[in-house]
């Protein structure tokens, strides 16, 4: 075994393992429990046994049958989990499993576990690297075409940058991108195109997913993300749930057209009262939408537009200076600015500015 293979090996291990131990996170911890949350567990749980299979199979081969099964069953899950944990994560928290879903699952869980005792691979090995390899792909597909027509609006957002995504909607489509690319580099060798691939990137792959999921289950509101309910008086200090759906869309319209049209965030003492008065609602149902319906604070919600704005402005105008494009966009410090274009865009003003085409240092 040459040293890349050792390493592949070492990356893939250490992926399955921290695979299952945060699928555990999501199954055990009563807190942040969830219909979403089981659901994310279960898809961690289900692509950390194909990895971990596929890594035992290769290490240590002539292996029984029955881990080649439970490497395929396993796969056999993890589109439906996918599928189902974005349907779920856009659920309102009180609302319960709705009966189609259980019957869907129901139906899944017996072909997995009735199919695999009435026809197992020990004595079946043809069906089992043929016909149910190809079901499990062609399935897999099939839900994670679901998955990209429920992201659409999501997609459309994020191609046209007309509008910030929220930590949630991130989210949802770091899961579903992160899966599909696992998805193509299983398929490619199944068409003997680069065989190696399956091994090599898709698993390791797999190890970056759980820990950007991780990253991103703390950096944002879990409750929001996962859309937790804990009970009665949960998730605000008053108590009061969130803005309706409907209600949603047309608030974060009004919202986004009057500090952009407006040029609200320009303003270094904006205070969300004042926003809310702009667009003739409540503070409180403000505070709401943002906290609750769009996971963020009101702080980070119009830092977001500040920083857009600067970024045009590092873009187009070569003679301001960053502290003058900070007090531009409505920062009152050089410190602030900094901070926020850090914490926004992971990067300082100045390496933004270098990583642009066509443009010189100030």
């Amino acid at each position: 075994m040459n040293p890349v293979d050792q390493i592949f090996i070492f990356i893939s291990a250490i992926g399955a393992f921290n695979g299952i131990i945060l699928s555990l996170y999501f199954f055990l911890l009563k807190k942040h429990r969830s219909v979403a949350s089981v659901l994310l567990g279960v898809m961690l749980l289900a692509i950390s046994m194909r990895v971990a299979v596929l890594v035992l199979l290769y290490t240590k081969p002539g292996q029984p049958d029955l881990y080649s099964q439970i490497g395929l069953s396993a796969g056999f899950l993890i589109g439906p989990a996918v599928y189902y944990f974005l349907r779920s994560s856009m659920l309102k928290p009180d609302k319960g499993i709705p009966g189609s879903w259980k019957l869907v699952w129901g139906i899944l869980t017996g072909i997995v576990l009735i199919g695999g005792l009435l026809a197992p691979y020990q004595a079946n090995p043809v069906a089992w690297t043929h016909a149910a390899m190809y079901i499990v792909y062609l399935q897999w597909s099939a839900f994670l075409i679901a998955g990209g027509i429920l992201l659409k609006p999501v997609i459309i957002k994020f191609f046209k940058k007309t509008t910030l995504l929220n930590q949630t909607e991130k989210f949802r489509l770091l899961i579903l991108a992160g899966n599909c690319i696992i998805y193509l580099l299983y398929l490619i060798p199944l068409y003997r195109i680069f065989p190696g691939l399956c091994f090599s990137g898709a698993v390791s792959f797999s190890f970056i997913l759980y820990l950007t999921s991780f990253f991103y289950l703390h950096r944002a509101k879990m409750e929001n993300i996962l859309q937790i309910n804990e009970g009665p008086g949960s998730g605000t200090k008053t108590g009061k749930r969130k803005i309706a759906d409907t209600d949603v869309l047309n608030l974060t319209g009004k919202l986004e057209k009057a500090i952009r049209e407006k040029a609200l965030y320009k303003d270094p003492n904006l205070k969300l009262s004042d926003v809310a008065q702009k667009i003739n609602i409540p503070g409180h149902q403000l505070s709401l939408l943002l906290n609750d319906n769009l996971g963020k604070s009101f702080s980070t919600y119009i830092n977001e537009f500040r920083i857009d704005e600067a970024c045009k402005l590092i873009s187009l105008d070569s003679r301001l200076s960053f502290e003058a494009i900070g007090y531009e966009v409505g920062y009152n410090s050089k410190s602030t600015f900094y901070t926020a274009f850090r914490k926004i865009k992971e990067t300082t003003p100045a390496l933004y500015k270098e990583s642009l085409p066509n443009t010189t240092d100030k």
